[in-house]
């Protein structure tokens, strides 16, 4: 194997494989090292993301969701059903399936564009060598460029045994055998609540989320989130705000769980127990002592705003960086990256970024939230839309969420976008793309948007900003 590269990609999960795409594109030499492999032990580039994460979650959210349709969403529509029934086999043969045709499907444009796909476990040593391990195999490679993307991993919580059956973390979650009747989840974040959601959905009876933080969702809007906890809770998720795990014990095939809150000590018993409290930078044994990579205590690689590490020619991307944890910030991260390496312009607005969170009702935004306005002082409108006032909405049967549209009281420039309700995953990149044009609220209402659809909720949203928006009683204008 030739070791004659201009890039080296360490990692193939979302921010790797795609600066690896983009490298080739570019006419450099790309080789791309990647650990992973699928229960065949055969390589499975995708990372976390593509194998045990964003993929695998969002096929069993939908599956739950079809499968709650039609055993209580139908009879409304007119529309009726025998029996609804649960194979939850043939439903995880789904996931995989999905999972499979996606990591061929890299590897496929791995080929395409002339990428080397390496199988093993690299190390950084000094001069930009890289050691990589795969089995009892150990080769050595260098090149001008390397760019690290080596993902994360789920936190672990101390005296907390993942035991991969009674015990898991968010993987184990997406591979259960059987739907648990009584389900703790450590953690209400983003993957507890999407991993609540489905097993909820598909019958577990009991489902507790025991959460450190006494406020749910602070990073989401805090109207957004009173709103998602309310809904959330009205589903049959138990969430428990500040409560903090004690000690966790496994006997005769239950988990015993003691936890701690405001009110002292409590005890639970669940049939199976999800760790869902993070992920951290999977950058243990990443680089050796001699390769000088310098990292944060929480082994977060250090880089400057175009992802350079303090070492030259050594770049670092995605979760292993500063920044939210996102598929698509690592993504654009690595287009970055390439563009830089082959002499380019580019940059990522960091400003412009959007989280999701795949429950139902789906909640998404953009920019900043109304208590970081407020925390910085910043005077502010605002412009809200329910979707309940949406002609689509009702003709779906989902009215629950709204819009809001934050805008600054001087320049009128859009400075957050936060929404939450149905298929507001797909509607937040109108907001994105305002923002990123430097869009202003007035720019959003003076805008033709389709009717009936659900996007004209936005452009209301903007319009009520201004007090002028049509399909709501009242829609004055919110000065913070």
């Amino acid at each position: 194997m030739s070791d004659n590269y201009q890039v080296i990609v360490v990692g193939a999960g979302p921010a790797g494989y795609v600066a690896a795409i983009r490298c080739a594109q570019l006419g450099l030499k790309t080789a791309c090292i990647d650990a992973w492999l699928d229960e065949d032990g055969k390589p499975s580039p995708g990372g976390t993301c593509l194998n045990v994460g964003c993929i695998p979650s969002k096929a069993l959210l939908e599956s739950s969701e079809q499968y709650a349709h039609a055993r209580e969403g139908l009879n409304d529509h007119g529309i009726a059903v025998g029996k609804v029934r649960l194979d939850l086999d043939v439903m995880m043969r789904r996931k995989q399936r999905v999972v499979r045709e996606l990591t061929q499907g890299i590897a496929q444009l791995f080929r395409a564009n002339g990428v080397t796909h390496v199988s093993g476990r690299a190390q950084l040593c000094a001069d930009r060598k890289l050691v990589v391990r795969h089995g009892d195999r150990e080769t050595t490679m260098s090149a001008d460029n390397v760019i690290l993307a080596p993902g994360s991993l789920p936190v672990r919580l101390p005296g907390i045994d993942i035991d991969g059956s009674h015990v898991v973390d968010s993987s184990g979650a997406l591979a259960f055998d059987k739907v648990p009747k009584r389900l703790g989840i450590i953690g209400a974040g983003v993957i507890g609540l999407e991993l609540g959601s489905v097993w909820r959905r598909l019958g577990a009876t009991q489902v507790v989320l025991l959460e450190a933080q006494d406020s749910f969702l602070p990073v989401a809007d805090e109207q957004v989130s009173k709103l998602a906890l309310r809904s959330f809770t009205a589903q049959g998720l138990d969430i428990r705000l500040g409560s903090r795990v004690v000690s966790c014990k496994v006997t005769r095939g239950k988990v015993a769980l003691r936890y701690q809150d405001g009110e002292g000590e409590h005890d639970a018993t669940f049939d199976r127990l999800v760790v869902a409290v993070g992920r951290r930078p999977n950058t243990n044994d990443l680089a050796s002592d001699t390769a000088g990579l310098l990292l944060d205590e929480w082994g977060v690689i250090h880089v400057d705003e175009q992802c350079r590490t303090n070492l030259p020619g050594v770049w670092a991307i995605g979760d292993a960086v500063r920044g939210p944890m996102l598929a698509h910030k690592g993504s654009e991260e690595g287009v970055m990256v390439a563009e830089l390496i082959a002499g380019k312009v580019a940059h990522v607005d960091y400003d412009t970024i959007p989280s999701v969170v795949y429950t139902l009702p789906e909640i998404a935004w953009v920019g900043r939230s109304e208590q970081e306005l407020r925390a910085t002082g910043v005077a502010f409108r605002s412009g809200v839309f329910p979707f309940a006032a949406s002609g689509r909405a009702r003709a779906m049967g989902d009215t629950e969420g709204f819009i809001k549209v934050l805008a600054d009281e001087k320049t009128d420039r859009v400075l957050g976008v936060h929404m939450i309700g149905p298929q507001v995953s797909e509607l937040i990149a109108e907001a994105v793309v305002s923002m990123q044009l430097g869009g202003s609220a007035e720019d959003i209402a003076l805008t033709v948007f389709a009717h009936p659809s659900l996007s004209e909720s936005f452009h209301e949203a903007a319009m009520a900003l201004h007090g002028r928006a049509i399909h709501i009683s009242r829609p004055g204008r919110n000065k913070r």
